[in-house]
């Protein structure tokens, strides 16, 4: 008999979390801002510079860094993301995509180490969801 796997926990990419949440913006509207300088810092912090080249850098004021992997405009980037003070860098996946008049907007990380840090990067990715809403909020109604 075999050990059950604890939640989130892959073979290979260590524990995961996705979160994603339906907004009522067009998609243009959500990824123009994610992928402003503003946008930036509410997924990765303040002062991220994201950078449009697969294999590019990607940088936050606080020292974390990570490595662009892919790069579909309007809908997907995936990167490699090493947080300040942590010891090796995780996977991070954003995706934009149509939904029925709005948008699902959805963030992956991979290579997280415990349940613990599960956890709490599904808070993380609930609370940028949320100040992505706010944020876009004020636009609601506009013609993008």
């Amino acid at each position: 008999m075999t050990a059950e796997r604890p939640v989130g926990l892959t073979r290979d990419a260590g524990f995961q979390i996705g979160v994603s949440r339906t907004l009522p913006y067009p998609p243009e509207a959500v990824w123009a801002l994610l992928t402003s300088p503003g946008g930036a810092a509410l997924w990765l912090g303040p002062g991220a510079r994201l950078g449009d080249r697969v294999g590019g850098p990607v940088t936050a004021a606080d020292g974390s860094t990570g490595e662009l992997r892919s790069l579909h405009p309007g809908s997907r980037i995936r990167l490699t993301w090493q947080p300040a003070g942590r010891a090796g860098s995780t996977t991070v996946q954003l995706t934009v995509t149509p939904a029925g008049g709005g948008t699902v907007l959805r963030f992956h990380q991979e290579r997280l180490d415990d349940p613990a840090e599960r956890a709490r990067q599904r808070e993380h990715w609930r609370s940028v969801i949320d100040a992505v809403a706010a944020e876009l909020a004020p636009h609601r109604g506009r013609t993008e």
